[in-house]
């Protein structure tokens, strides 16, 4: 007969990996620059996208100082926003009070550490690159003329962020516990 003693190693149960811990913030500077990207996507969704989603027109006379704001940037790099086709209005609609709280609680994550925003940053950074940047930025290069761009390389210094960074996003949330890493 055999008994196994406990401080064997027959008897020893093999203890789970312990979690790595995640980095302190300020170890995480790729994260910051999330945080402050963010939180200017934060401001521009509600200049940009929710003035035309609230149909507030967009005219050089509004009274409305975001809707003027718009106005000039429209007028002179983007007339395919300028016009307000319905499906871009459903576009920044979605970008405007689904995006938008969503950057709110992607700072607060990136802040606190909480990797359990992965899935979320990775679903968010696909659709803004395929239901976003890629309709708007086609018509934009190859669309009809009175909807494209007369200036491409303005028109990508302000709205190749908006596709840059969830792409960085993306790659950063690659692996599973993100915070746990620099990159």
């Amino acid at each position: 007969m055999s008994t196994v003693n406990p401080g064997t190693a027959a008897g020893r149960v093999a203890a789970a990996p312990a979690t790595p811990a995640n980095l302190p913030l300020r170890k995480r500077p790729v994260d910051i620059f999330f945080i402050v990207m963010f939180s200017l996507f934060i401001v521009t969704c509600i200049i940009s996208d929710a003035i035309p989603t609230l149909g507030i027109p967009q005219t050089a006379t509004t009274t409305n100082i975001l809707a003027q704001w718009n106005y000039t940037y429209s007028s002179q790099y983007d007339p395919l926003y300028m016009h307000e086709p319905l499906w871009l209005r459903f576009i920044t609609g979605t970008s405007a009070f689904v995006y938008l709280p969503f950057y709110v609680l992607l700072i607060v994550c990136l802040v606190k550490g909480y990797n359990w925003i992965q899935l979320f940053a990775v679903i968010y950074a696909t659709m803004i690159i395929s239901l976003t940047a890629i309709p708007i930025f086609g018509v934009e290069f190859f669309g009809p003329v009175g909807d494209r761009t007369p200036n491409p390389v303005v028109f990508l210094l302000y709205n190749g962020p908006y596709v840059l960074v969830p792409l960085l996003l993306l790659i950063r949330m690659r692996k599973p516990l993100p915070f746990t890493r620099r990159f």
